[in-house]
């Protein structure tokens, strides 16, 4: 009787399937810790200028959008308020941006950016470029577009076994149209 590759594998010590793996065999675990890394490479490349992925996002996100308020901010970053409120806090208290009353409704206040949040940002531009380059070294323009691709229909999948249908990445509403990760360019393409 011919084995299968399930029992061969076993009996040589390997998981025979996937889901029979340790959890850091997985490719789930495995997609988790490569973004922690990614998290905590930014994090590094960023603390020299004062700043993490998280607050530099934002900031970036004002230099280019802004003036804006906490609230849409907060959705395009996928975060609560209350966390956004205190990012926005402390790149108050460090000049780069500042809050200004929104003429159209007095009871919300606009997040703005500085002159020195712009040059800022304009640095934070910069460890992003030569990072991303890092990162893709040895990695194909069609392996990134088949790996966003692919992490699309994982994105997509999560809201679905969550009962919540699918969500854009650039203003985490609803929507019945494929997720576009990169809300820069709206026709999917990655470089």
């Amino acid at each position: 009787m011919a084995q299968t590759n399930s029992t061969s594998a076993s009996r040589r010590g390997q998981p025979g399937h996937e889901l029979d793996a340790p959890p850091w065999l997985r490719v789930e675990s495995t997609l988790m810790a490569t973004a922690n890394a990614i998290r905590d490479a930014y994090d590094c490349r960023l603390a020299p200028l004062g700043l993490n992925l998280s607050t530099a996002s934002l900031l970036s996100y004002v230099a280019d959008f802004g003036p804006v308020n906490q609230t849409r901010v907060a959705e395009h970053l996928g975060q609560g308020r209350a966390v956004t409120g205190t990012q926005i806090d402390k790149l108050e208290a460090l000049g780069l941006v500042e809050r200004r009353p929104d003429a159209s409704d007095r009871r919300v206040w606009l997040v703005a950016i500085t002159r020195a949040g712009t040059d800022l940002a304009t640095s934070i531009a910069d460890v992003d470029r030569i990072f991303r380059a890092e990162l893709r070294e040895g990695i194909s323009r069609s392996d990134r577009q088949t790996l966003a691709s692919l992490l699309v229909r994982l994105h997509d999948n999560i809201h679905r076994s969550n009962g919540s249908g699918t969500i854009r990445a650039d203003t985490s509403q609803p929507t019945d149209k494929p997720t576009n990760l990169n809300p820069t360019n709206p026709e999917g393409a990655t470089s």
